[in-house]
């Protein structure tokens, strides 16, 4: 009799979880999102289980909130001091400046490695004595796979940042930022980083209304030659809209990379005439000039998780393979260590499914409940500091800038978001009046997703006004 109440109870206790708090369950209702589409996991940090479960087992798409397991691993594998290198060599010698042979630049993945570090290692190469180089540019890639990234983009917006697949040699991220801005005669257009090889044909003309969702009323055309590339902006901007910036990938990673080594050799004084190569062996001849170290990745995935960065999240995936199984690094690789490593904590995941580890994916899986669970471990690790110091801070800054601005829980909450077609999720933890910490995870999976933004905020004000 003991043993059957003990039941009866523990099936009303799951129950009661089960219940969603009532403006919760009134934000999706207005939102036209069933409660079956979603799942929710919210526990105290220091508490043995949840306080709300709701379809925590079920397997969801979490969109960019994939970006906590990721960065989470990486942290706790390779840890908060790990940096990447980038190597210059040549297979030469040098006379009185010149470099007679070719240059070599060996590259390990380093997802921050932005036309500044660019220009400080090339500054670091002349400062060692070479300011001419007589043969070609040769780049070394091997550290990666040839056939990391796959070769379908996430959607049709072929020439959208975000379906740039990864690189071991990654300048900007290939990004090519253009900026937009009204004059009081026209539109102005410009590259934040100039290449000479992209040229800009501005068809767009001033449109005196509100600025609204100004991408939809413009339109972009790419025609890419050997050499170089050609972008048609089409369409109308309003003054109203300040400045707006869409970010475009146009050139491969190789030619990227070239054309900014080019600009920047060129600003340095430098002499280049040579031709772009690729190879995967060193010669045994060649000779290290300079190393240049990374950012610490305690810093490095502040980008990754406040802005959401995908193609920095897929180098970080990578990069735990190189380390963590050898060369060359696969998402494969990748992927088996995560699963390792959650397994090796007493964490079995046997829903999660991981495709590149960014969360741009249509496959990629996981629970509410295990990611719940994997933020309470990861808030008594030892890496605990960094990890949510990259999370975006609610109303403060990130992709969570804004959001409940005149609430009591500004400022409040460390929480990643993701959004997709079809998917609305946020994750990450929350301090209630009392300053207790709680771990919260939201995913929906439905057609409305997109309008799931309030009811997510009425959880998290739910969970920060907890006794």
């Amino acid at each position: 009799m003991k043993k059957l109440l003990l039941i009866c109870l523990s099936f009303l206790a799951v129950a009661a979880h089960a219940e969603l708090p009532v403006a919760v369950a009134e934000a999706l209702k207005q939102a036209g999102i069933p409660q079956n589409s979603v799942a929710i996991y919210v526990q105290s940090v220091d508490a043995t289980s949840p306080l709300l479960t709701h379809n925590g087992t079920k397997s969801l798409n979490p969109a960019s909130v994939m970006k906590l397991v990721t960065t989470y691993a990486a942290l706790d594998l390779l840890t908060p001091a790990y940096h990447w290198k980038t190597e210059i060599y040549h297979d030469g010698h040098v006379e009185n400046g010149v470099l007679n042979g070719n240059l070599i630049i060996k590259a390990y993945g380093d997802p921050s490695f932005k036309a500044q570090e660019f220009w400080r290692l090339l500054m670091s190469l002349q400062q060692a004595g070479i300011k001419k180089i007589s043969g070609d540019l040769i780049l070394d890639k091997s550290h990666f796979s040839k056939n990391v990234g796959g070769k379908n983009t996430f959607d049709h917006e072929i020439w959208r940042a975000y379906n740039a697949i990864p690189s071991a040699f990654l300048v900007s991220g290939r990004n090519s930022s253009f900026k937009f801005s009204a004059t009081e005669t026209g539109v102005n257009i410009r590259q934040e980083f100039e290449l000479p090889e992209l040229q800009i044909i501005n068809k767009m003309v001033l449109n005196q209304g509100a600025c609204g969702a100004w991408r939809n009323n413009m339109a972009y055309g790419v025609k890419l030659n050997t050499n170089r590339a050609t972008v048609t902006f089409n369409g109308t901007f309003s003054p109203d809209c300040g400045e707006k910036y869409l970010e475009l990938s146009i050139f491969d990673d190789e030619k990227y990379a070239f054309y900014t080594f080019k600009k920047l050799w060129r600003e340095l004084g430098g002499s280049f005439e040579g031709q772009l190569k690729t190879q995967e062996n060193m010669p045994f001849s060649a000779v290290k000039v300079v190393e240049q170290a990374s950012d610490s990745l305690g810093y490095v995935i502040r980008d990754i998780n406040k802005w959401s960065n995908n193609l920095m999240a897929r180098q970080l995936l990578l990069t735990i393979a190189a380390e963590k199984d050898g060369l060359p690094a696969t998402e494969a690789k990748g992927i088996a260590t995560i699963n390792t490593w959650l397994l090796g904590k007493g964490m079995n995941f046997n829903e999660l499914v991981i495709e590149n580890g960014s969360g741009l994916s249509r496959i990629e899986r996981i629970s509410a409940e295990h990611l719940g669970q994997m933020l309470v471990s990861a808030y008594h690790g030892a890496v605990m500091p960094e990890f949510m110091a990259s999370l975006p801070i609610l109303s403060k800054d990130g992709t969570a800038m804004g959001r409940l601005k005149d609430s009591q829980s500004n400022g409040r909450a460390h929480l990643k978001t993701g959004s997709i077609d079809g998917v609305g999720a946020i994750a990450g933890y929350v301090l209630d009046a009392n300053n207790h910490r709680h771990v919260m995870v939201m995913l929906v999976s439905h057609a409305k997703a997109a309008a799931s933004k309030n009811a997510q905020d009425t959880l998290i004000e739910w969970v920060h006004q907890q006794p």
